[in-house]
């Protein structure tokens, strides 16, 4: 009898590299150049060491506790069936709300430079609510076109940004990426808790780590491939921008600026091709983000585990959830801006990160992890967590209080539910 287990290496990469793509470079590039200025390329180097760390941890754990539930598993295998496992899980779930918003916010700033010069703004709020209802759809229908359809979507926006790196390195002016121009380097730090949120997408791989014939070997490399190779793409694309435009120049078009950042050496056609791979990249990423992550947390929120039989392409009995995840995308996609979207996912997804690396540490004798690897991602996060909580601190203190009434509000949603429906978490042994 052959195997069902059918995903390879370069399968298992796309999912991380698709995620990550779509969701850092185009959709919150403008806003951390911004905070690093002319350093951005560092602050993406940082994030990305960050995330290389905690990248051991979820291979450790990935491939001791194989399952679709990805890290939630690992934070029922280290503190068992609690409010604050059921809490952090539903924590995780608002992350992928806020993300989704970010990627829908991201497509409609490039897809309104398609539009007649002079559109009314309301357009950007127009098309990211309608992307999100379109990928609604598409999963309510079940269309298994889309999901075999990543690799192939994750390689043409890998190619083009790809090109337009290499190929613009050629024209850039030294003088724009000056070390004396350099921000103060706590703008670095800033610029790289925001970006951080560019590198989330790795966690999707360990969701698939069933559907791998051999995830001990397999998944530790797809996880290390996947976040290297976009930890190059993201330096050498940082590079390009800052090295073609000055900073009040990406200030100006802070909400497309890969594609301002191509007419320079490419003229118009290539400012219209860098749009038209942001669109990609963000339709891929809202796609890959409502059925791989979403969902998951979804079902194991309601349910307490995910059914034995679980197709990430379809919301099999929990349909609902996909209308209550679309809608909560909307209203954040309509309601709050870029940066306030970036920090409260990025905020989320580090308190996950450290959770998992507190739950590692209670379990390193079954993955043989080394402790001071585990030691070394949790502090980086923490450290990044504070570091994003205090420069937010000084731009808006509202941003704080939201990002401190969802944390509050998912725990007691959970005390809530669980004390309403007696539902445990479940662990699933494969």
């Amino acid at each position: 009898m052959s195997s069902s287990k059918s995903m390879g290496l370069w399968s298992a990469t796309s999912i991380g590299v698709g995620a990550m793509v779509g969701a850092g470079i185009f959709s919150i590039f403008g806003v951390a150049t911004q905070i690093a200025g002319n350093a951005v390329y560092i602050s993406f180097l940082i994030a990305g060491s960050v995330a290389l760390l905690s990248t051991y941890s979820f291979a450790k754990l990935g491939v001791t506790y194989p399952s679709a539930g990805g890290p939630v598993e690992f934070l029922i295998k280290g503190f068992g069936d609690t409010v604050l496992t059921g809490g952090l899980n539903i924590l995780l779930w608002t992350a992928y709300v806020f993300g989704l918003a970010l990627y829908a916010k991201g497509f409609s700033s490039y897809a309104v430079t398609f539009l007649p010069a002079g559109s009314s703004q309301i357009w950007i709020n127009i098309l990211a609510t309608l992307i999100i209802v379109l990928f609604t759809a598409v999963n309510f229908l079940g269309s298994k076109a889309v999901g075999k359809s990543e690799l192939f979507i994750v390689s043409i926006k890998v190619g083009v940004l790809l090109i337009f790196a290499t190929a613009g390195l050629i024209f850039v002016s030294p003088s724009n990426l000056s070390v004396g121009s350099f921000p103060a380097t706590s703008h670095i730090f800033y610029g790289a808790g925001i970006v951080f949120l560019a590198y989330q997408g790795f966690s999707l791989i360990t969701n698939a780590a069933e559907d791998m014939e051999d995830p001990k070997k397999t998944l530790p490399k797809a996880l290390y491939l996947s976040v290297l190779i976009v930890i190059c793409i993201y330096v050498l694309v940082s590079l390009t921008v800052v090295g073609n435009l000055s900073i009040s120049q990406i200030s100006t078009a802070k909400d497309y600026a890969l594609a301002a950042a191509a007419k320079p050496f490419l003229g118009s056609a290539g400012f219209k091709i860098m749009a038209i791979a942001a669109l990609f990249s963000t339709s891929s990423a809202i796609n890959a983000s409502l059925y791989s992550g979403a969902n998951v947390s979804y079902l194991i929120a309601k349910k307490g585990e995910l059914p034995v039989v679980f197709e990430r392409t379809i919301w099999k009995r929990s349909t609902e959830g996909l209308f209550i995840t679309a809608v909560l995308v909307i209203l954040c996609t309509n309601f709050l801006q870029v940066e306030g979207l970036g920090m409260i996912a990025s905020a989320a997804l580090l308190i996950i990160y450290v959770a998992v690396n507190i739950a590692h540490l209670r379990l390193y004798r079954e993955t043989g992890a080394r402790p001071f690897l585990i030691w070394a991602s949790l502090l980086s996060s923490v450290v990044f967590l504070v570091v994003l909580v205090y420069y937010q601190l000084g731009k808006s203190a509202m941003t704080l209080i939201l990002l401190a009434a969802i944390i509050i509000l998912c725990f007691v949603t959970e005390w809530v539910y669980r004390s309403y429906s007696g539902r445990p978490l479940k662990k699933r042994r494969v």
